[in-house]
């Protein structure tokens, strides 16, 4: 097998395996978890070591937090969980964006990727029970428990000491078993003081995603709530042109046709950001949408491709096929991370409002009682 056939491969398996992660939360993640553990042994395992792969280790990473992110906001029923969520991976997102632009590793030391363990925490727990039954507090430190004792350490060790897991375990005779014997510690904590203290779980079970609140389950219906409640320009549109500005910026640094400046790129997403939302709002208003998520990305993915063609007519550019394949690249980016966040981001804002509303009747309630 050539080289070029097996890091094709995993970049195609980790570009695909995320796509799983709003269907099947737990198990999809831990699949890019692995694999993201692993890329770097199978290319050294065929003589390949990738040039700057930790951009490349980055820009994959990204990607696939990404998709969590959007996938938290289709999937989680705990608002406040939403907005730690949503804070710990704009967190990191900047970190990253810094360590491109200066290289300096303590950057990331800094901005750890607690949002990622901070996924699995709550996938983990929702696999048995109900998550509305924690507030806001413990979410938090659930986050800072993570922060503190997993990722900082983690960080620690993968980019300022630069070690190297299958290297460690085979360059040091005692570190594997020294793993072991902490991992059967842990479970032993955990199976024998923290299991007994938990409360009875709430279900059997479950790794598929939870089905959608009835009212905004169907395209026409979230087409509806975009149409009463979003503007071209508003909080929703900031946090997309942030989303896909900032890994549009992350792949800049490591794809090799990129030639504008980090501003120019960010910039440039915007402007087609702003577009699409724009394009979103005036196709809501009149209805259409897609049950289709393949073919609702065709749709976004096709409109990108006419905006771009035009845009080069209208500037005149004439780039080679190294920056045509970027460019498609960046299209490809732009649209599916789009697609996904318009259909995603009304079932976070509605079950939000109907939080709302529960608490308030209940307030009410409990006046009139």
């Amino acid at each position: 097998m050539s080289v070029e056939v097996v890091f094709w491969s995993v970049v195609l398996a980790r570009f695909a395996l995320p796509l799983l992660i709003p269907l099947f939360p737990l198990p999809a993640i831990v699949g890019c978890l692995l694999l993201d553990g692993v890329d770097q042994t199978i290319f050294q395992t065929f003589g390949f070591d990738p040039p700057n792969y930790q951009s490349y280790d980055k820009a994959m990473d990204v990607f696939y937090l990404s998709i969590a992110y959007l996938a938290s906001l289709r999937n989680w029923t705990n608002h406040s969980a939403v907005q730690v969520s949503r804070f710990l991976f704009f967190y990191r997102q900047v970190g990253v964006v810094a360590f491109e632009l200066t290289g300096v590793r303590a950057l990331l030391l800094l901005f750890p990727n607690t949002f990622e363990y901070y996924f699995i925490a709550y996938e983990g727990i929702r696999s048995r029970r109900n998550p509305l039954r924690y507030a806001l507090k413990f979410w938090v430190l659930v986050a800072a428990g993570i922060w503190i004792f997993v990722k900082l350490p983690q960080e620690y060790w993968i980019h300022i000491a630069q070690l190297d897991l299958t290297d460690t375990i085979r360059d040091v005779p005692w570190f594997l078993p020294l793993v072991v014997v902490l991992l059967l510690v842990l479970a032993a904590v955990v199976w024998f003081v923290v299991r007994p203290r938990l409360r009875p779980a709430d279900w059997p079970l479950r790794f598929r995603a939870d089905p959608l609140p009835a009212e905004i389950d169907e395209a026409h219906e979230r087409a509806a709530y975009q149409a009463a409640h979003r503007k071209v320009f508003d909080l929703a549109a900031v946090e997309k042109i942030f989303l896909i500005g900032l890994i549009s910026v992350i792949y800049g640094q490591v794809l090799p046709g990129v030639e504008a400046s980090d501003l120019e790129v960010f910039l440039g997403i915007a402007v087609f950001v702003a577009i699409n939302s724009a394009i979103g709002v005036w196709s809501a208003r009149r209805g259409y949408a897609w049950e289709s998520a393949v073919l609702s990305f065709a749709v976004v993915f096709a409109t990108n491709v006419v905006l771009v063609v035009v845009a080069d007519l209208l500037l005149s550019r004439r780039g080679d096929d190294l920056q045509l394949t970027d460019t498609l690249f960046f299209v490809f980016l732009l649209s599916i991370l789009t697609m996904l966040y318009d259909r995603y981001h009304p079932v976070s804002e509605y079950r939000a409002a109907a939080a709302k509303r529960d608490a308030a009747a209940s307030g009410q309630t409990g006046v009139d009682h």
